[in-house]
């Protein structure tokens, strides 16, 4: 069964003009027009939940208004689909996972059925992440170019599931990651292109103070201390337990609060066990908040952002980590682990600190809580890097030129920075 998703943005596209300039947008209508008469279908596993499903909500309806035939369409899994893809992640991600032959068969299964269901109609396929990869077995049927874009950072894989996901990435004309040491060898042009934020979204904008505290009303905080806030789905790896932690040792020397707020994801079943051990390693400290926030709560989310004194992302490993830039978006002074694509945005001691342990995020946090004007300072550095590099108009940038760029390709191995 076809599962396609049809999407409006509420965000014109003259709207960006007064952030990014007129010449910019003019760049992006000539590069568009490039692409008349061509169709990007686009496959991920889920619409809902993660960092993937939420730019392409924001990036398709862009793509459209410049002229561009960009249509989402997710394939069919199933809970036990979705945890042999959860351990596939984690695995790529360096963490020790018991991988299993049936969990490969199951995967091999699951994509099997969506080579049957699945309508391939695109002229150009761009396929996101482990869980559809293997769609490009039906390349030796219908040809046309293929993409693969990858947001894990995939630097230091499991070698078993890396070597068995990489007989289908040899396969794509080209491969797209988000940073330069994310990339693998490979016989195929690969492509980097940095994930972005959409300014205007209601994620990002800027609300009025009235909002703001409404929001803080609706989830029991009050804004009399100093806020400590991570915006993150309930994960093992975004270490909610480590940031717990390191907020207790802050807590002895400084009154404040600290804020747990994220969502779960539809493949990603490992998420609720994670929420709940949160939720019991937090029990009975009235000063840590844990916020299940429904999918549909950006102006949630920006709020939380906004009303925090400074925002946090310990994460053991990471994939770029679009929450920083939202963050260093609002002008907050962050922490953040130095793993993953969080280097590229936080410059440490410039766009914000990086940290390497619970005590070193701890020995952060205390530093800016107890120095306002250099967090201030930090926080203005960071919107600054961010309007630059990561906002949505640069990466629609990058993906016309990459989808302009693969056209009949040989076996190189360039790697291509856009």
């Amino acid at each position: 069964m076809q599962n396609e998703v049809h999407l409006q943005s509420r965000s014109r596209l003259q709207d960006y003009e007064l952030i990014v300039g007129r010449s910019c947008i003019e760049e992006l209508r000539i590069l568009a027009w490039e692409l008349s008469g061509k169709v990007i279908q686009i496959v991920n596993s889920t619409f809902v939940g993660g960092g993937v499903a939420e730019i392409l909500e924001h990036l398709i309806p862009l793509l459209n208004q410049l002229g561009v035939d960009a249509r989402w369409d997710v394939i069919q899994g199933g809970e036990e689909f979705f945890e042999v893809t959860k351990k596939f992640h984690n695995a790529l991600h360096g963490r020790r996972e018991k991988i299993l032959p049936e969990d490969f068969a199951l995967f091999t299964e699951i994509t099997e059925r969506n080579l049957e269901e699945l309508r391939f109609y695109g002229d150009i396929f761009f396929i996101h992440d482990p869980q559809p990869v293997a769609l490009i077995a039906k390349k030796k049927e219908i040809g046309r170019n293929w993409v693969w874009r990858c947001h894990i950072d995939v630097s230091n894989p499991n070698r078993k599931v890396w070597e068995f996901l990489r007989g289908f990435v040899v396969n794509y004309d080209a491969a797209v990651f988000s940073a330069p040491n994310f990339a693998q060898k490979l016989p195929i042009r690969q492509f980097m292109v940095t994930p972005s934020i959409d300014p205007l979204s209601d994620k990002n904008r800027e609300l009025d103070q009235g909002t703001i505290y409404s929001v803080l009303a609706k989830y029991g905080l009050t804004s009399d201390k100093p806020m400590i806030v991570q915006i993150s789905r309930f994960d093992r790896l975004k270490d909610p337990l480590g940031v717990i932690e390191a907020f207790e040792m802050v807590r002895k020397g400084i009154d404040c609060q600290l804020v747990l707020a994220g969502g779960t994801a539809t493949d990603d079943p490992e998420s609720e066990q994670v929420l709940e051990e949160v939720r019991k390693r937090a029990e009975g400290n009235p000063d840590i908040h844990v916020l299940l926030v429904p999918p549909e709560s950006d102006l949630e989310i920006n709020a939380l952002q906004q009303a925090a004194t400074v925002i946090i992302q310990k994460s053991l490993k990471e994939g770029f980590g679009l929450t920083i830039s939202e963050a260093l978006w609002k002008g907050k002074p962050v922490v953040a682990s130095a793993v993953g694509g969080i280097p590229l945005q936080i410059k440490n001691k410039f766009t914000g600190l990086l940290c390497y342990s619970v005590e070193g995020a701890a020995y952060d946090l205390k530093q800016l809580l107890s120095n306002p004007e250099y967090a201030n300072w930090l926080g203005h550095n960071g919107r600054e890097h961010v309007k630059q590099n990561f906002l949505i108009t640069n990466q629609l940038k990058d993906y016309l030129l990459t989808f302009l760029a693969i056209g009949p390709l040989g076996k190189s191995s360039d790697i291509i920075y856009l």
